[in-house]
């Protein structure tokens, strides 16, 4: 059972690994990183388009640290605007800006066609169904480690 499992993750984690040198090029020569992006489509599905950093960092590829730097550039670009959660002062509001929202919003559409174009020329629809519900299954069985 062990073997399957195993050989199952490398499965997954080879074809993330080789999407994602696929994907990067939708990102070379534009405005913003795909790390950037990520941030910009992250804050596009929040409420009132902002959200506490260390929310945004649960649904990033960065840690907190890495990401704050991020957000800092991006708030230098003007892609973002940081500023004291009025709720807890500690905490760090990231919103979205109307620069960040056109560069996703531009970007979006190249990367989803080519999002597209990969999953529809390998997997079937009722696979790539599968492909959703199995991962989304896997990421829900998780539980935080202390």
């Amino acid at each position: 059972m062990a073997h399957l499992a195993v050989d199952a993750w490398e499965a997954l984690l080879r074809a993330q690994v080789t999407l994602m040198k696929e994907f990067a090029e939708d990102f070379r020569g534009s405005e913003v990183s795909m790390q950037e992006y990520d941030v910009l489509y992250t804050l596009t599905g929040c409420p009132d388009e902002r959200a506490r950093l260390r929310d945004l960092a649960e649904h990033v590829r960065l840690s907190q640290p890495g990401l704050s730097r991020l957000v800092d550039r991006m708030a230098s670009d003007g892609l973002v605007a940081r500023e004291r959660d009025p709720l807890d002062g500690r905490g760090t509001l990231v919103t979205l800006t109307e620069r960040g929202r056109t560069a996703q919003r531009t970007l979006g559409r190249i990367h989803a066609r080519s999002i597209t174009a990969r999953m529809t020329d390998a997997l079937t629809a009722e696979e790539q169904a599968q492909l959703a519900q199995l991962c989304t299954k896997l990421r829900l069985a998780q539980t935080p480690r202390a």
